[in-house]
């Protein structure tokens, strides 16, 4: 049995590790392509990229990990099918479930290791990922000159170039709108030709124009509707821009540490219970002030001191229907009139708070989802196994054709209804609970199915009996056999 548990496990682990990486490259690939446009011409390092890439594959693990324990039990099982190993296994007295014991004791140590990632790794790989990226958004990209468009590349420059010899670098038709005053276009610079070097350091650009004219516009202090401009005509002009670096620019990742996304469990609970514990304190506030405001009216002092009058109040208050009989005509009016604007002072203040509690429940339900999907991830791992490893051994295929086919459409189906039923729970349509394991448990009974019917040899692929059914069941014969 050493020998052949040696042999299953050895089967298991080569496709396991080859679809994970395949997993985690076509997601990073996907990722890279939703945020190429924040590195294209950033002139980051590459040990910048390299950092950057390395967080976000930590943080893809959860999606990966799941479909590559699919795909690989898939593999595994539809090879051995294939190759007869499991009808030899079988014919020797080994049941599935002996020949799957061993990738189960395996399964549950990698559900093990998914929940240290996801509750210790995950938060600081998402931490680490949040702030880089902010920085990188934030990073100035290299001046890149296009024909005849502006560029805002260069700070507090607008820059149009007509022609660029791209043999000696040199620029025709330049068209300069200088901003570092923040007074509009009020200096405005053309000149024939020119040229753009930076310096070595990436510090200072050295701007050298030839044969152009620089329109000036001198703003005065007084508010005066004529502004005197002048011309200055030159043949050479030379100026060093200073320029803000390439160099990134790091921010502190105590920033973004409070969001949802990069707490453990234990901080996630002591984060939940602080907000709760805010939101209960502000609802009470609000129904105190509410009432004191809209529904309770305080006494006048003068009515306060005179017990006499306090007294008929009281009684008064106590019969407020006799009390409103009594009125005139006009003033029974002017009370409707200022309970009626009482009404609907609070109707609005009732109206914005319950929107802004309603946003921050919303918020509070994201770390509670938070701490639900720290469970999720290890327990898709162990279902997905008992998904994949019948499956194999009921279709009895290997390789990368079929496997991959089934492996994906099984993981969209998961995937869909996992995110269709947490966007419900963000939405207060569902709760957490089912927000976050609906879709495990759509999918375990499927797993148990596909367990029982591969223990059992059952045929639930074989488009051969469900022909012979259809045949059975064909309405021509019965109609045949009812007329005859």
């Amino acid at each position: 049995m050493k020998r052949l548990h040696s042999f299953i496990l050895k089967s298991f682990l080569g496709p396991l590790a080859f679809t994970f990486f395949i997993c985690m490259f076509v997601l990073l690939m996907q990722f890279l392509w939703k945020y190429i446009d924040e590195f294209v011409g950033k002139g980051l390092e590459w040990t910048i990229i390299a950092e950057f890439l390395f967080y976000v594959s930590a943080t893809l693990v959860p999606m990966a990990l799941p479909l590559a324990i699919l795909l690989a039990s898939i593999m595994t099982f539809g090879n051995m099918g294939e190759n007869y190993e499991l009808i030899a296994m079988k014919a020797a007295g080994i049941s599935l479930q002996r020949i799957m014991k061993p990738l189960i004791i395996l399964i549950i140590f990698i559900s093990l290791g998914a929940f240290y990632f996801s509750n210790n790794i995950m938060p600081v790989a998402s931490l680490k990922t949040s702030t880089l990226l902010y920085d990188i958004k934030k990073q100035n990209p290299e001046l890149i000159l296009k024909e005849g468009i502006f560029t805002n590349d260069l700070p507090k420059f607008s820059v149009k170039v007509g022609k660029i010899d791209k043999n000696t670098g040199m620029m025709h038709d330049l068209l300069i709108y200088d901003h570092r005053e923040n007074l509009g276009n009020t200096d405005v610079t053309v000149a024939d030709s020119g040229t753009m070097v930076t310096s070595d350091d990436k510090l200072t650009m050295n701007l050298t124009l030839y044969s152009g004219n620089i329109y000036q516009e001198v703003k005065q202090k007084r508010r005066d509707k004529n502004h005197p401009s002048r011309r200055i005509k030159f043949n050479v002009f030379r100026q060093n821009i200073d320029l803000p670096g390439n160099d990134l620019k790091r921010t502190n990742e105590d920033k973004f540490k409070n969001s949802y996304r990069m707490l453990n469990l234990s901080q996630l609970n002591n984060q939940e219970d602080s907000l709760t514990l805010i939101l209960d304190k502000s609802k009470d506030n609000f129904t105190r002030s509410l009432l004191a405001k809209h529904y309770f009216q305080k006494e006048s002092k003068s009515i306060r001191n005179d017990s006499i009058k306090s007294q008929l109040v009281k009684e008064q208050t106590l019969n407020a229907d006799s009390l409103f009989a009594n009125f005139s005509s006009t003033d029974k009016l002017t009370s409707i009139s200022y309970a009626l604007d009482k009404g609907r002072k609070a109707r609005e203040n009732i109206s914005r708070k319950e929107g802004e509690y309603s946003a921050q429940i919303k918020w509070i339900r994201k770390f509670t989802n938070e701490w639900h999907r720290k469970f999720t991830l290890p327990f898709a791992c162990f279902i997905f196994f008992f998904i994949g490893a019948p499956l194999g051994a009921i279709i009895r295929k290997g390789g990368l054709g079929m496997p991959v086919i089934v492996s994906i459409l099984f993981f969209i189906i998961y995937y869909i209804i996992s995110m269709t039923a947490e966007r419900f729970s963000k939405e207060l349509v569902l709760a957490p609970v089912w927000g976050m394991w609906l879709s495990s448990l759509i999918v375990l009974p499927l797993g148990i199915v596909l367990t029982y019917k591969a223990t059992t040899d059952s045929s639930v692929f074989n488009i051969e009996n469900y022909v012979e059914f259809l045949k059975k069941i064909n309405p021509l014969k019965l109609f045949k056999k009812k007329n005859a």
